[in-house]
């Protein structure tokens, strides 16, 4: 069993700053990518930023050089500095980890239940 836990989100007015953390703990062997989503009211969830385990990072085209993605691997830990805030940003935002359990595993994803963040225009 994986657990995936989100925090950090919160009320913040357009052009602040927050940062999310998760954690991941449990039956963990090493984890792939882990990744932050986001869900907005009538939307969609869609993918904010993910980053390997080797550090390659990857970006929705509306958050590059405004959000942060990073990781402490020994913690199974990621993070998401967001900067530069605008209303779009308002969502609930979820945090992914594939899990590989063993050695030779197939990765499985664990997904967290979210935080959220609303941004005040």
């Amino acid at each position: 069993q994986v657990h995936v836990v989100e925090s950090g989100g919160g009320l913040v007015q357009a052009g602040g700053s927050l940062r999310l953390s998760c954690s991941a703990s449990g039956s963990i062997f090493s984890i792939n990518a882990m990744g932050w989503y986001r869900q907005a009211p009538g939307k969609q969830r869609e993918l904010v930023a993910v980053i390997t385990s080797g550090g390659n990072t990857n970006y929705a085209d509306s958050v590059k050089g405004r959000f942060t993605i990073s990781r402490h691997n020994a913690k199974n830990t990621v993070y998401l500095q967001m900067n530069s805030l605008k209303s779009e940003d308002t969502a609930v935002y979820y945090c992914n980890a594939d899990v590989l359990g063993g050695p030779n595993t197939d990765g499985m994803d664990y997904w967290g239940k979210g935080t959220l963040v609303t941004v005040s225009s």
